[in-house]
């Protein structure tokens, strides 16, 4: 099988990356050189490639699903927003400049002819490229200078399909508008839809549907059900409550996990390796009583950090973490959030901020943060609590440790800890040890984790679960058709 596929959706979070990862595997069952892409991710949720380069996290687990080494040109275009109207530019991996909303639509040139580039060349070297499309196809406002839904299928000749989210609502208009709305070159190239996120009896909906493709004159390639506990590396923070996992058994101790829900929180998949713990309950918090009733609370990485660290204590939380440091109550600051739990954050260049600025941390871990205009893109290894850890680094703060115990190139006071690594409680030795002590700090001396939780093969089921629906529900044959240009609708 050779050819490519756009997965287009009719809104953001329809599941486009959810298909898409799914397809990835199913293809790869099937013997095929598969690779992800997006042209354009906006997100503040990445991961760091063998190489040094810096992609969107739901690439990374597309690739991963696809059996591809995560490169550069599966994401060659990343924005990450620090502001409603400013975001930082990651150009094939690497820093590239800000943007801000008045002068994006000019710059796109670079960017686009960037992106296409990086499509075509893994066009060459792969049988299938499986590309994943951003918002919606139809925003029509944006179109002329579109390269990542319909301009990227007009650019590769890709057929399309469209994804709609029918737990919302309305998915038979949004899917019947989205086709209309296209010029005609862009509706000859839509091939298909999915209907996602279904509850309930299909045959109920077995009418609206064959009235869709009356109406569309397309089919309906399938109806994937509502998949709970299948979420995965996501982009961007829309669906954080739906990522709440509890198992375990009635009736035992459980280990309360807040994680403080900054405005511009990033890298929040670093909590994923906790949600998988049974008897773990992790809930996104923005009040000071969640925070003070927490067994662990988590202040994971932000885009801005010196703005979410004012939201911080607007809302209260401060005098809240400070009474949980005082009184031996177990608190993880990961990269922006280490940062906060400092003395002092400066960034003199306006790096993060939008204007030089210098404040005063937290005060609960003897760091000082300057940010830099250079990033520190890396997968660092050390050892913490007697285990090994791989993680990964993606900040432009330089932070001085002046004291306290060593942990993981930050430090810890107490049952205060703080990390500039991403990703360590994927390491499964590590985080029941962590676990472990949190535990005992809390008071929770009943709790302990379960050693058969291995973070990795967990996600290996999901992946493999996501191939299961589009075996179980799609039409596949029809799908290797529109892969392989077998649908003419020109």
């Amino acid at each position: 099988m050779r050819g490519s596929l756009l997965v287009a959706g009719t809104t953001s979070d329809a599941g486009k990356s959810v298909l898409t990862t799914g397809i990835c595997r199913w293809l790869r069952r099937q013997g095929v050189r598969v690779t992800p892409y997006k042209a354009q991710n906006m997100s503040n949720n990445s991961m760091v490639t063998a190489d040094g380069a810096e992609i969107g996290r739901a690439q990374w687990i597309q690739a991963i699903a696809a059996g591809a080494e995560p490169e550069a040109a599966m994401n060659p275009v990343l924005l990450k927003p620090g502001s409603d109207r400013r975001s930082h530019v990651v150009l094939m991996g690497k820093p590239y400049g800000e943007l801000d909303a008045s002068s994006f639509a000019g710059a796109r040139s670079d960017l686009e002819d960037a992106a296409y580039a990086a499509y075509d060349e893994l066009r060459s070297r792969h049988d299938v490229v499986v590309c994943e499309g951003a918002g919606s196809p139809t925003e029509i406002n944006l179109r002329a200078h579109d390269f990542v839904n319909m301009g990227l299928a007009q650019h590769g000749q890709i057929p399309t399909i469209v994804v709609g989210d029918i737990d919302r609502g309305g998915v038979f208009a949004a899917m019947y508008g989205t086709l209309k709305l296209m010029p005609d070159d862009d509706q000859a190239l839509l091939k298909a839809f999915v209907v996602n996120k279904f509850r309930g009896d299909e045959s109920l909906l077995a009418p609206g549907l064959e009235m869709l493709s009356e109406a569309t004159d397309r089919p309906v390639l399938g109806v994937v059900p509502w998949l709970p506990g299948l979420w995965l590396d996501s982009e961007d923070a829309v669906d954080v409550e739906g990522r709440r996992v509890l198992e375990g058994a009635r009736g035992e101790p459980v280990l309360r996990v807040a994680v403080v829900r900054f405005p511009r929180m990033s890298n929040f998949t670093d909590i994923d390796a906790l949600a998988v713990e049974p008897n773990v309950d992790v809930r996104f918090v923005a009040g000071p009583d969640d925070v003070l009733e927490a067994d662990l609370v988590v202040l994971p990485g932000s885009r801005a950090t010196i703005e979410d660290l004012s939201w911080l204590r607007e809302r209260g939380l401060e005098g809240a973490l400070v009474e949980r440091h005082r009184g031996g109550q177990p608190v993880l600051g990961i990269c922006g959030g280490f940062e906060m739990l400092g003395q002092h954050i400066a960034d003199p260049d306006a790096v993060e901020s939008a204007a030089p600025r210098s404040v005063v941390g937290l005060g609960l871990l003897p760091v000082r943060t300057r940010f830099v205009a250079g990033k520190t893109l890396g997968r660092p290894r050390g050892t913490a609590l007697g285990h090994e850890v791989v993680g990964y680094e993606i900040h432009h703060g330089e932070v001085s440790v002046r004291a306290g115990e060593a942990f993981l190139e930050g430090c810890r006071d107490g049952a205060t800890w703080g990390t500039l690594w991403h990703g360590a409680l994927e390491n499964d030795g590590f985080r029941r040890a962590f676990l472990v002590q949190v535990a005992d700090d809390a008071n929770l001396r009943d709790w302990r984790p379960r050693a058969d939780t291995v973070f990795a093969a967990r996600r290996e089921s999901r992946l493999e679960a996501l191939a299961d629906a589009v075996e179980e529900h799609l039409d596949t044959d029809l799908l290797k058709s529109i892969i392989g240009g077998g649908i003419d609708r020109s």
